[in-house]
């Protein structure tokens, strides 16, 4: 099969959003279309090619619960190759504990893999101007990745490669209003999924798949 399918689920950070500013409103900026970008240089470089549908599933505001009730119908139900969830930072601005969020991601995880679908888990980024939201991040960044390790699925530190190592703090130039990322930011989203996750698991479809 040449058609590739790969749905992006999750909340404003998979929509791509960015603030209104006093100067501009830059928009949305998802970093499905840096991914998408990555992809088609791949492409160039294969002998098989491919044809890549990336579809964004990103709802501002939304709660890993609100993205499960919907998951079956915006991600399983298009039958994609790859699902990449991310998930868990408004639940932590919300108060809900890194657990219960856990808890939502992992039946996600579960039923992706039940449908013999390959999932890319993502850590929550950081946050610039509220240091108490750091810890429940760190905490359940580490239940993901834990879950990731145990099972033998795919891990993107989202985290780790858009913080400040000294602080764990999301780095100025990757910060659009201290929560959303800014265009580079965004950016850096899809390099990580693309080069700790992605790419390899790509390698193998190309080399196993018709």
């Amino acid at each position: 099969m040449n058609r590739i399918i790969l749905v992006a689920m999750g909340d404003s950070l998979t929509a791509g959003y960015q603030s209104l500013t006093e100067e501009e409103w830059t928009g949305f900026t998802p970093y499905t279309i840096f991914l998408e970008h990555r992809l088609l240089k791949l492409n160039e470089s294969q002998q098989k090619k491919k044809e890549f549908q990336i579809r964004n599933r990103g709802v501002l505001g939304e709660l890993t619960s609100e993205m499960l009730t919907r998951f079956d119908r915006d991600a399983l139900s298009v039958r994609p190759d790859f699902v990449i969830i991310l998930g868990g930072s408004n639940d932590i601005g919300w108060g809900i504990s890194p657990r219960e969020i856990f808890g939502n991601l992992s039946k996600m995880y579960e039923a992706t893999s039940k449908n013999g679908i390959e999932i890319i888990a993502c850590s929550v980024p950081s946050i610039l101007g509220c240091d108490s939201l750091i810890p429940p991040r760190l905490e359940l960044n580490e239940m993901i990745r834990t879950y990731c390790t145990e099972n033998g699925k795919s891990f993107a530190d989202l985290f780790r490669t858009t913080a400040d190592p000294r602080t764990n703090r999301l780095r100025e130039e990757f910060s659009d209003d201290g929560l959303h990322l800014s265009t580079a930011g965004y950016e850096k989203i899809a390099e990580t999924i693309f080069d700790q996750a992605l790419k390899g698991l790509l390698s193998k479809y190309y080399s196993s798949k018709e």
